[in-house]
C-alpha cells in the first residue's frame, strides 16, 4: 500500500492549484503490469486508487479506500458480477459494490467513488 504524508495547511489558494492540476486524465501504468482479475493500488495525484483488469482491454477504477470502514483495502476484494454488471467485493465485510458505478448493491447508503479510466499506447489512464 502507497501513503504520503502532507505536513502543515495548505492555503485556499494552493489548494485549489492543487485540485485544478490533479483534474483530468493520468497515465498510470502499462496495461501489461496489471493482471487479469486481480486488483493493484496506485496513487495517483496524491489519491490512491484501486485498479482492475477484467479482460484483456478492460480496466476498472475505483478508490482504494472501503467506503464502510475507511480502510485502504480495496485492491484486494473479490472480483465478481451481478448480472453483466462487474463487481468488486470489499475484503473486510463483503459489501458489494457496481465497478462501474460504485453503487453498493449489499448496502444502502454507501458509494465507493469509481472513475473513468482507459487505454490509450498500451498506457492505462484515470480520469481525477
Amino acid at each position: 500500500m502507497t501513503a504520503t504524508l502532507e505536513l502543515g495547511a495548505l492555503d485556499t489558494a494552493t489548494a485549489e492549484a492543487g485540485a485544478a492540476a490533479a483534474a483530468g486524465w493520468h497515465r498510470v501504468c502499462h496495461l501489461d503490469d496489471l493482471e487479469l482479475s486481480w486488483g493493484e493500488a496506485a496513487l495517483v495525484a496524491g489519491r490512491q486508487i484501486a485498479l482492475f483488469r477484467t479482460g484483456p482491454g478492460e480496466v476498472f477504477a475505483v478508490a482504494h479506500e472501503d467506503p464502510a470502514t475507511g480502510a485502504h483495502v480495496m485492491a484486494r476484494g473479490i472480483l465478481g458480477s451481478k448480472g453483466a454488471r462487474p463487481t468488486i467485493a470489499s475484503p473486510l465485510h463483503k459489501e458489494v459494490y457496481d465497478l462501474e458505478t460504485g453503487e453498493c448493491f449489499s448496502t444502502p447508503g454507501l458509494m465507493l467513488a469509481a472513475f473513468s479510466s482507459r487505454i490509450v499506447d498500451g498506457f492505462v489512464e484515470v480520469e481525477l
